[in-house]
């Protein structure tokens, strides 16, 4: 296996008896026939997060649904009962090329995030950063503006973890081959070459759970401050190489010798990402090459650092700490779902051309990660892990069944019109061939499917439309209805 030899400190953490050996694949050479058996049925029938009741046709196989999606390649490792126990490759790295192998590079976008939050708790327990205390005291190239939004508000590492620092910006773009690429100072402070907007506050801390890019972006800019280490050094150190992640890397944009072994990106029409892979100064939010079996070391790191049998990098105490759910559900770098007696953890990743999803169950040492190498990937990889849960028994990512009613045309008709969500956020409802679609602010567009005269739910993902009237009987405003959450949208056109 060709292994990543960015920094010769690697050397220093393999000492006679106190080298690690990363988590192994539970069968090496011959898989077993009944883990065959078992990823032949992943690949068999793959759904969508919603079914129709009585619907005979509601599984692809993974072949059908790449094709269908425009998706090259898919690569997915599977952790049972604490151990890897199959990591395989589908389809090609790029089209005409090689074909994907457990060990093609992938960038992991937002799942960069934890990993990179496994590094700044790393420091909080050696005494160098405090979860609590005002990141400014720590911050030296660049300190948090004060505004007028939240006058004399501290924040602390712990909220930019938790998405509840008030800080804006969502994600980032990257920058494409042959574009400057700026500093992270410049990208704090919104200066161009940035193509996003400064990072500043805009709500009070603590006040609210709001995902934020940005704020990994500061906590990147304060470990540097804190280690006056190179980020991508900083993280091999403290986290890729205790782990043995050893196909994993934060440098970017990728060396040149490793390339060879990365996939090529794409778009969702399946046209190639022009000039490859985009570079992301914002290495921790979005910065990360690797591949699933090294995430799902990752995971099992995670796994074991709670019971106590393995802490190369956190303490039980912190990773306990980690997985606590605070708002929005998120704890100090990843998500938490499932039930009180069996929780998971999970985190998905976007960058231009690569979509990913990561999943790990906290207790039963069960877990999957999907990385593909094309715009719209995640719902594919979404439908993976609802498959891999069927045949692995998990109690979670099963898919909802809803009934189908039929709805008068000129009904659907009264529906067709643009709903405003917030200033940014619109959808569009469109009736085509008597087929209700709708379509989000310009990304791709679903068929809606009737679950009563005025509700209706998608297949893709579990989120329903209910629509309303108003004095003059007349269709006013709708609610989307996904995840616990009601947003309401008003009928513009």
């Amino acid at each position: 296996m060709m292994t990543l030899r960015l920094y010769p400190l690697a050397a220093l953490l393999c000492l006679a008896a106190l080298c690690y050996q990363p988590p192994k694949l539970a069968a090496q050479a011959v898989l077993s026939p009944e883990i065959h058996s078992r990823i032949e049925r992943v690949g068999a029938c793959l759904t969508s997060a919603v079914v129709a009741k009585d619907d005979p046709h509601v599984c692809q196989s993974l072949e059908e649904r790449m094709v269908a999606d425009h998706v090259p390649g898919v690569s997915i490792a599977v952790v049972h009962d604490g151990a890897i126990e199959w990591a395989q490759g589908f389809g090609v790295a790029e089209r005409g090329g090689a074909p994907v192998t457990a060990e093609t590079l992938f960038q992991a976008g937002s799942i960069s995030k934890p990993v990179a939050a496994m590094a700044a708790l790393h420091l909080v327990e050696q005494g160098r950063l405090s979860l609590d205390s005002d990141v400014n005291e720590g911050l030296t190239s660049w300190k948090i503006p004060p505004n007028a939004t939240a006058p004399g508000a501290v924040v602390t590492l712990r909220e930019l973890l938790s998405h509840t620092a008030g800080l804006t910006v969502q994600g980032f773009p990257g920058y494409a081959a042959g574009a400057p690429v700026p500093t992270l100072v410049q990208v704090l402070n919104g200066e161009k070459p940035a193509n996003t907007d400064p990072i500043r506050l805009e709500a009070p801390p603590g006040s609210r759970w709001k995902y934020s890019g940005g704020g990994y972006t500061v906590m990147q800019q304060l470990l540097l401050d804190v280690s006056h280490q190179q980020f991508p050094t900083l993280l091999h150190d403290t986290v890729l190489a205790p782990i043995g992640m050893t196909r994993s890397t934060y440098a970017q944009p990728l060396p040149a010798e490793l390339r060879s072994g990365a996939a090529t990106p794409y778009n969702a029409d399946g046209a190639p990402v022009e000039g490859g892979a985009h570079t992301y100064p914002e290495m921790a939010a979005a910065g990360l090459w690797s591949t699933p079996t090294d995430l799902a070391r990752f995971a099992i790191e995670i796994q074991r650092s709670l019971r106590g049998d393995a802490n190369h990098v956190l303490s039980a105490t912190m990773t306990k700490q980690m997985l606590v759910a605070g708002q929005g559900s998120y704890g100090l770098g990843l998500k938490i779902g499932g039930s009180p007696e069996n929780p998971y953890f999970m985190h998905e990743g976007v960058d231009a051309g690569f979509e990913s999803l990561l999943v790990a169950y906290q207790r039963t040492g069960d877990g999957a990660v999907v990385m593909t190498d094309a715009q719209g990937g995640l719902l594919l990889a979404y439908a993976v892990v609802r498959s891999v849960a069927s045949v692995y028994s998990w109690p979670d990512f099963h898919p909802v069944v809803r009934a189908v009613v039929k709805v008068d045309p000129g009904v659907l008709a009264t529906y067709v019109g643009v709903y405003e969500l917030s200033p940014t956020v619109s959808i569009a409802i469109t009736l085509q061939n008597g087929q209700l679609m709708e379509q989000t602010s310009n990304r791709r567009k679903f068929p809606l499917f009737a679950e009563s005269q005025s509700k209706f739910f998608l297949k893709v993902v579990d989120a329903q439309f209910e629509f309303f009237t108003g004095a003059d009987d007349q269709v006013s405003h709708l609610v989307l209805h996904q995840n616990g959450n009601d947003t309401r949208g008003e009928r513009k056109r």
